[in-house]
């Protein structure tokens, strides 16, 4: 799935109506990353220059003026080193594959922004690259030298960040239907995994099966590290060992989501290794999943993005006090954030380009309202270290989270990752039919 030539070029049309008049836009996609000695990391654009010009090389930058015109400078075909690493789009397929305006070779960098830059008004950049920031300092000053000859170099300077953050936030129809696609090969990969699990198997072998379904489908690779956490490594928020024996009695905590055209999926389910939640096990899930339905009602249109996590954190912290895990008035607990000790992350994130994706969650120091057109993750959960002695023992061990990717619509939430059984019951039934 793919997102056409032209919506990147409305982005950039966009993207320059919100900017002052005579501004430049520089954003790179970055470099490979070396692995060890000679060996790279497959390459993966930067999510922000993705999004605006659907580029998928290293080493290319993007110069975006006038009414939305992109330059594209990029590596230039080299028949001897596609050989060794790939094709490359060079100049000619940056202009007719990607609809830039023109485009450059790598070496005529400096040319090219010395052009770009030499009168204009305002250099928008990330502020957090650099790189750049030092190639563009480079680049003001070496106008600057050229003053007595007419050059003139610019003197204000912006942050791309906030400003491309707010156009990702709000998702289009062609980045919604690519991301329930990955939403829906995360979901197949998870049901794989719970008709696959049994006492007795690594953790990396239950993450094999993951990954397998994610590139069967046609998602090459993760949006993150898959999270395979058994027992008590289930209360480490970023497990990502995944090297140990599933137990019998166990329940299985599984992070994992697929990316699909850079677009990033993220679900959690927690099931029990033998397929029948025990006793507390099944207390303790029932909380999250009653805090899951707690939060969900509250993502609505017009509703501030810190109502879910209100509700959520409300239900987690009665249900603590229902099985004595916490002792008190559930106001004082909150209020006093005594929960944290069972639940210290907040209910969910946005969602997009990036799994934790760009994007204020508050306005003018106020939680901001839910729009339509938001993605984001609703995920409660509690977890009772083995190292929590003020509790009973049979909670020690216990980690729960339960995790799916909500589109906020204007009649109500839409769970991108639908079909994914969360309901004990149902949980219970799914794993029996294949044992």
């Amino acid at each position: 799935m793919q997102i056409d030539t032209q919506t990147y070029q409305v982005r950039r049309q966009r993207l320059m109506q919100s900017l002052p008049e005579s501004s430049v836009v520089i954003i790179r996609t970055g470099e490979l990353a070396t692995r060890n000695n000679d060996c790279e990391y497959e390459f993966r654009p930067h999510s922000s220059f993705f999004y605006l010009t659907g580029f998928p090389e290293p080493n290319a930058y993007a110069l975006i003026h006038g009414r939305g015109d992109m330059t594209l400078v990029t590596l230039p075909k080299d028949p001897e080193r596609e050989q060794w690493d790939g094709f490359r789009f060079g100049c000619e397929g940056a202009m007719s594959q990607f609809g830039a305006y023109d485009a450059a070779v790598l070496d005529d960098l400096d040319h090219v922004a010395f052009s770009a830059l030499d009168g204009a008004a305002n250099v928008v950049y990330l502020f957090n690259d650099d790189v750049l920031r030092e190639k563009i300092a480079g680049w003001r000053d070496a106008i600057a030298a050229r003053a007595r000859m007419g050059a003139i170099a610019p003197t204000c300077f912006l942050d791309l960040s906030p400003i491309v953050s707010e156009m990702r936030l709000r998702k289009d129809s062609e980045e919604i239907a690519i991301m329930e696609k990955a939403a829906q090969i995360s979901v197949e990969a998870h049901k794989q995994a719970m008709r696959s699990v049994r006492p007795g198997m690594n953790e990396y072998q239950l993450e094999a099966e993951l990954n397998y379904v994610f590139m069967k489908s046609g998602a090459r690779q993760p949006a993150y590290n898959n999270i395979v956490a058994s027992g008590s490594n289930a209360c480490v928020l970023h497990y990502i060992k995944n090297d140990e024996v599933i137990d019998d009695g166990d329940l299985i905590l599984i992070d994992a989501g697929a990316e699909l055209g850079c677009y990033a999926a993220d679900i959690t389910r927690t099931f029990p290794a033998n397929g029948t939640f025990s006793e507390p096990q099944a207390a303790l899930y029932q909380v999250v999943l009653d805090a899951y339905h707690a939060g969900m009602k509250e993502l609505t249109v017009g509703t501030p993005y810190e109502a879910c996590h209100n509700a959520a954190v409300r239900t987690l912290t009665a249900g603590l006090v229902k099985h004595g895990l916490l002792k008190g008035e559930v106001d004082f607990l909150i209020e006093s954030k005594a929960y944290r000790d069972f639940y210290m992350h907040n209910t969910g994130h946005w969602l997009g380009l990036d799994v934790h994706d760009c994007g204020a969650y508050k306005v003018a120091g106020e939680s901001r309202l839910l729009e339509a057109g938001m993605v984001l993750t609703i995920e409660p959960g509690l977890y009772v270290s083995v190292d929590n002695e003020s509790v009973d023992p049979k909670w020690r061990g216990i980690g729960i989270r339960i995790e799916d990717d909500v589109l906020i619509c204007d009649d109500g939430p839409y769970v991108l990752t639908h079909g994914l059984p969360k309901e004990i019951a149902d949980i219970e039934a799914f794993m029996a039919e294949s044992r």
